[in-house]
């Protein structure tokens, strides 16, 4: 009788339909009944693979491929094997990203995840038992880190637009340039007087500390803009675009002073590096089949190679500085057709994140940690950090703003994280090639106020954020927004650069989209 009523009724017959001939008890055709009643007769074992098969398969693959590693690798696959080291620190940090990337406050930005990784690989070298079996051999810890570096390098290069700094004026190259100049002064001297540091390794730790972190910055600054928070006088918009100009700076001088510690070499060397490849990309690959592809190719492997070779020529600073200048030509000569090969470049750097945390993270062993060098360390970070914020505050005093806003501009100019991560354990590296202990010492020296910076002013700089634009920009509506963001002639919708409203391809932090350009495009179709 149920059946009749259910019949009735349109879109619920179906429904009705499904749920009856899976019932095997009111089902009357003798097919699916006998089919049920032989699936039903079958072992455990094999119903729970047949109704799990997605799971069972993946497990199999899974095991398969660690058999042929196995075979080819030995030992290294095995507990306490190097291999076996690096896959589990990279699904341990992409487990700790993801847990961190869960803890989200109402109306605060989300806690960045590269802390869940950076935590992770901190946990797994200085748990007693879990350090036994997880070793990484140290060539392979700083070959990953430097392409994980390459990676970071070409996507600066890529993300710089001449024009974006052209339309932000002076008041981008006050922000840009000042507060990282200062603080890696300010962190130089104040580190060769209490940490004892000379004066090249001083600079060296100035500018690994002096570099905001686009991680922390541009998510934050997205949440403020799709809520209209300070998009009247275009404050996300500015440190959106100061924030990767203040990074090259920084990678520019690290580069310089690691240089000036390390050469060993030839000066003419670095700048045949950094000419000659570009001369590949007006050449090769006009009109070819997969040209993103043979591109993305291309400008990885030779920023890689950039990076490798001049460890060999004995001018390792330099690799750097040739990474960035060949993406920013690159950019330069392919104009709107960068973007598909920065978002191939961005889904590589979607891999190496967590093997650059964690790796990072694995470097830092508490239980050999001064705690007078961890203190002044901290010193340092904090004088530095309120030098920062004083200089901050003083130079946008004539960009039009008011008191509030400079406080928050200030504020959000604080936070530590990528930049750290990808070159604050470079000079450590060289100083074991070279095999000199003091370079060693002043190298874990740089690379543990690296770490501590970003376990501090990572989770302080998002809270910072979210905490105090609400209550210190002035609120714009969704509308008055989006006519601002047309009157501009761009909106901010990626990480390093600006594109116009017409040249959306560009790869964007998550939200893949914010909300004013998602209105923007509806309402100019």
């Amino acid at each position: 009788m149920k059946e009749k009523e259910m019949d009735g009724r349109g879109k619920r017959k179906n429904k009705t339909d499904v749920l009856v001939l899976r019932d095997s008890s009111t089902c009357s055709s003798p097919n699916v009944t006998k089919a049920h009643r032989v699936f039903a007769s079958r072992p455990a074992a094999v119903r729970f693979i047949g109704t799990n098969s997605v799971s069972v398969a993946a497990v199999c693959l899974f095991a398969l491929l660690f058999g042929v590693v196995w075979s080819i690798t030995g030992q290294q696959c095995l507990p306490g094997g190097n291999l076996f080291g690096i896959v589990i620190l990279f699904i341990c940090s992409v487990l700790g990203g993801k847990l961190v990337g869960l803890i989200q406050l109402p109306t605060l930005p989300p806690f960045p995840p590269l802390l869940g990784m950076l935590l992770a690989g901190l946990l797994l070298r200085n748990v007693p038992y879990i350090t036994d079996a997880i070793f990484i051999d140290t060539h392979w810890s700083a070959a990953l880190r430097n392409i994980a570096l390459s990676i970071i390098l070409t996507r600066a290069g890529l993300g710089l637009n001449p024009s974006a700094l052209r339309r932000l004026k002076a008041v981008c190259v006050r922000v840009a340039v000042g507060p990282c100049m200062v603080e890696a002064c300010t962190v130089a001297v104040v580190s060769h007087l209490l940490l004892g540091l000379p004066w090249v390794w001083g600079f060296i730790l100035g500018f690994v500390l002096a570099a905001v972190s686009p991680a922390v910055v541009v998510p934050s600054m997205l949440l403020l803009q799709r809520e209209g928070f300070g998009v009247e006088k275009g404050i996300p918009t500015l440190l959106m675009a100061a924030g990767s100009f203040d990074d090259i700076l920084a990678i520019t001088g690290f580069s310089t002073c690691l240089g000036i510690a390390f050469s060993t070499g030839q000066r003419n060397v670095p700048v045949l590096l950094c000419l000659t490849p570009p001369c590949l990309f007006y050449m090769l690959f006009v009109d070819q089949d997969d040209l993103v592809l043979r591109r993305t190719l291309m400008l990885l492997g030779l920023s890689i190679f950039s990076v490798f070779f001049s460890h060999v020529v004995g001018f390792a600073g330099a690799g750097g500085l040739c990474t960035l200048v060949l993406s920013f030509l690159a950019a330069l000569g392919w104009k709107a057709d960068k973007a598909p090969v920065a978002a191939m470049v961005g889904q590589s750097w979607d891999v190496f994140q967590p093997l650059l945390f964690g790796l990072i993270g694995a470097e830092i062993t508490i239980a050999t940690l001064n705690p007078s060098t961890v203190g002044l360390g901290m010193a340092c970070i904090l004088i530095g950090l309120v030098i920062r914020l004083l200089v901050t505050f003083v130079l946008v005093h004539y960009g039009g703003f008011n008191l509030k806003e400079k406080f928050f501009i200030a504020v959000a100019w604080l936070p530590k994280a990528t930049v750290q991560a990808a070159i604050g354990s470079k000079a450590l590296d060289m100083a074991r090639e070279e095999g000199d202990e003091a370079s060693m010492k002043f190298g874990l020296d740089v690379l543990t106020l690296a770490v501590l910076a970003i376990l501090t002013t990572a989770p302080i700089g998002a809270l910072g954020i979210g905490l105090a634009g609400p209550r210190l920009l002035a609120r714009q509506v969704k509308g008055e927004c989006i006519n601002s963001c047309r009157r501009s002639g761009f909106i901010q919708d990626s990480l390093l650069t600006f594109e116009s409203p017409s040249q959306q391809m560009w790869w964007t932090t998550k939200p893949r989209l914010p909300v004013a350009t998602a209105l923007f495009k509806k309402k100019t179709a």
